[in-house]
């Protein structure tokens, strides 16, 4: 049997040594199987050839056959162009090189016939293409051409002549040397019921198409397995660790959860808080490990339902834990919770990287004994020195920020491992959240609590500021307390940081009546925390900060939130920041301030921001304007975003598909001995030695 992966890549005939160290560096291309797995992005129809009478400047790629009229070159130094003039006899277009001028003199010859390939523009009211493909007319039969494949390539490989056209050479020697099929990755059970193309001809046919729906069928193939064990994988994992783990089971409903539903509960519980309330019991009384994924928006919630699941653990005589990402956040926290709890007999410590001496030692051993019953803190939470007497209950905020090593830390803590809470208040579209966290059971708060008025969104252009300095003024002569974010984005730091500044000083300037702080990443840890007080206590009327501003802190008085250059910013962050107003009971105000000219794409995210407040719609479209790889923390998991051709976006339904069948082969064959499915495990086996982090999704 052919076996591609073990053929190293700068045998290849056209290669070498020389190329094959730019396509190890550039695109991880070391074996002859790395470069069949590099999948085209796009395909253009060359079956055909148009007349220069019938296009325009608004048509994707062309082919024309005809002459060369002549040439003249164009500008000095750097502007130098050689420019050559081109005809059907239906009419001329001009082609332009910029580089490479001295190459192409003398290449190609005057009332020659070649067929010119490329993508048309209009400048000065002539149509030109710039830097064409062309080849002589008696080497290229139509018929052969169909659909050709372009690939991506960088500008270090251009440099070393690795354009698509390379590419595609290379494609063409490793398929001629496929005499026989590959060894197949998916069982034959599995290709005769979903009616899945073989290996082979799906791999020949996304490189070469014989036709537009053998490659439809080639990337369905191809999708399917890939996606088929992103989800195998993460199932098998979750299988496996059900078994490995029991979780501690909590019986009863006790004295505290009941006294804090009939005496403290501040309000009526909304129907999605019972709802996933009853799913977290639920989990606690079954005897496994609950690994569960609270998804709310702002404001829905999640600390109470937190806070209820704890106080059932408390109930049981065990320990419970919430950790938060920053020092502002634990604080906020813990003195939420004891305010919820005011009255009752439960101690609730917080423990902090800056609690020291006798308090601290006070809280450990605390733990050790018991007596403390509820530990809030951040990651300090997990040193080795912090070691408790029963933890049976964790719950962690903010998730994308706390990493999978982390997690495992945590479990060591106890003899069982506790049970986990995750909470985020970043939505993740439903497709996404199976990838990521597929060993997670997600749970939903969709509904906001009585009271909470939704955020007016409003979309300004920066021309009209006079006006909306006034409509600040009034909130703030109303006692109210307003953010203005500044984009911070790495490409651009030193301006951006340049912008706050000034933006800081001009605030100033038109606010002298008004207490200003600022915060950026930039700031050291104790500056940004005094300034970040300053407003949390009401002594600042208004913030200006990057995107700093901390997830999740509480300023019930913060009703304005004005983030300039709205453009830059995804949709999730936008989201996010809009949800850092809007928490007292007052109408709150979230304003995109941006210039005139905007891309389509920006337009589409800003009306989104303005129609919608519900953050799994934003989540959702965000993920097909901008593809699953940007979405925040979701790096750190390692999983599924070396996918090669199937896109989380795009694909949901078919990821969707996948999973059950996943799903159903996991519980038919829990220990992986079934003889039908060996291909399968094996496969499996062999992709998570490759992919280092595929078992680290927990």
């Amino acid at each position: 049997m052919f076996d591609l992966a073990s053929r190293d890549i700068k045998y290849l005939s056209g290669v070498g040594p020389q190329r094959a160290s730019v396509l190890n560096k550039e695109l991880n291309i070391y074996s002859l199987h790395d470069l069949l797995y590099y999948f085209p992005y796009k395909y253009v129809d060359r079956s055909r050839i148009y007349y220069i009478h019938e296009i325009d400047g608004t048509m994707p790629y062309i082919q024309l056959k005809g002459e060369i009229l002549g040439f003249e070159t164009a500008g000095e130094g750097r502007q130098r162009r050689l420019i050559a003039h081109f005809s059907d006899g239906t009419g001329v277009v001009d082609l332009i090189w910029f580089q490479g001028i001295k190459y192409l003199i003398g290449k190609y010859k005057v009332h020659q016939e070649y067929i010119v390939f490329g993508k048309p523009s209009v400048f000065n009211g002539r149509i030109n293409i710039a830097h064409p493909d062309i080849d002589p007319a008696s080497e290229l039969k139509l018929s052969a051409m169909g659909l050709q494949p372009y690939y991506n390539t960088t500008e270090k490989m251009k440099r070393s002549s690795l354009n698509s056209h390379a590419m595609e050479k290379m494609m063409k020697n490793i398929v001629r040397q496929l005499n026989e099929p590959l060894a197949e990755t998916l069982s034959p059970a599995l290709l005769a019921e979903h009616h899945l193309m073989p290996l082979t001809d799906a791999l020949l046919n996304i490189h070469f198409p014989v036709s537009p729906d053998a490659l439809r069928k080639a990337e369905y193939r191809l999708k399917f397995e890939e996606l088929f064990y992103v989800q195998l994988n993460i199932l098998r994992y979750a299988k496996d660790r059900q078994r490995k783990y029991r979780g501690y089971v909590f019986e009863k409903i006790g004295e505290t959860f009941n006294g804090f539903y009939s005496r403290n509960l501040p309000f009526e519980l909304t129907n999605a808080q019972k709802r996933v309330l009853k799913e977290i019991r639920r989990d606690l009384g079954s005897g496994k490990q609950m690994n569960r994924l609270l998804q709310g928006d702002v404001g829905s919630g999640k600390t109470l339902v937190a806070l209820m699941s704890m106080l059932i653990a408390l109930d049981n005589g065990y320990q419970a834990c919430m950790m938060a990402p920053t020092e502002i956040l634990a604080n906020q926290h813990y003195e939420t919770i004891r305010e919820l709890l005011y009255g009752m007999d439960v101690r609730v410590e917080l423990l902090t990287g800056s609690i020291k001496g006798k308090r601290r030692e006070a809280i450990l051993s605390g733990l050790l004994t018991g007596d403390v019953q509820i530990l809030i803190g951040t990651h300090a939470v997990i040193e080795d020195t912090v070691n408790f007497a029963s933890l049976g209950l964790v719950v962690i905020d903010e998730q994308h920020r706390f990493g999978v090593a982390q997690r495992a830390r945590l479990w060591a803590k106890s003899v069982q491992p506790p049970h986990i809470l995750v909470m985020t208040a970043t939505p993740i579209p439903r497709t996404l959240a199976m990838t990521l966290y597929g060993d997670l059971d997600v749970s939903v708060i969709d509904e906001l609590p009585p009271g909470r008025k939704p955020i007016a969104t409003i979309h300004q252009f920066d021309s009209h500021r006079v006006s909306l300095y006034r409509s600040v003024r009034k909130q703030i002569d109303e006692g109210c307390q307003v953010y203005i974010v500044y984009p911070l984005i790495k490409e651009s730091e030193k301006i951006d940081l340049k912008n706050l500044e000034e933006g800081y000083l001009h605030i100033c300037e038109e606010f002298p009546d008004c207490k200003v702080c600022k915060v950026h990443g930039k700031m050291k840890p104790a500056e940004k925390d005094a300034q970040m007080q300053l407003f949390v206590s009401g002594e600042a009327q208004i913030m200006v900060a990057t995107t700093v501003i901390e997830v999740g802190v509480n300023v019930p008085n913060a009703s304005v939130m004005i983030i300039e250059n709205a453009e830059r910013f995804g949709l999730s962050q936008l989201h996010q920041l809009r949800g850092r107003v809007g928490r007292g009971a007052d109408q709150s105000y979230c304003i995109l301030v941006t210039g005139y000219k905007l891309a389509e794409d920006t337009r589409k995210r800003l009306e989104i921001m303005v129609r919608t407040n519900d953050g799994f719609e934003i989540a959702e479209a965000d993920l097909k304007l901008r593809g699953p790889g940007d979405l925040e923390g979701t790096q750190q998991s390692g999983i599924a975003f070396d996918l090669k051709i199937a896109d989380i976006a795009r694909d949901g339904q078919l990821l969707q598909y996948v999973r059950e069948v996943a799903q159903a082969i996991v519980d038919k064959d829990p220990n992986a001995s079934l003889p039908e499915n060996e291909i399968l495990w094996r496969q499996l086996k062999a992709l998570r030695k490759t992919n280092v982090n595929w078992a680290a999704i927990s």
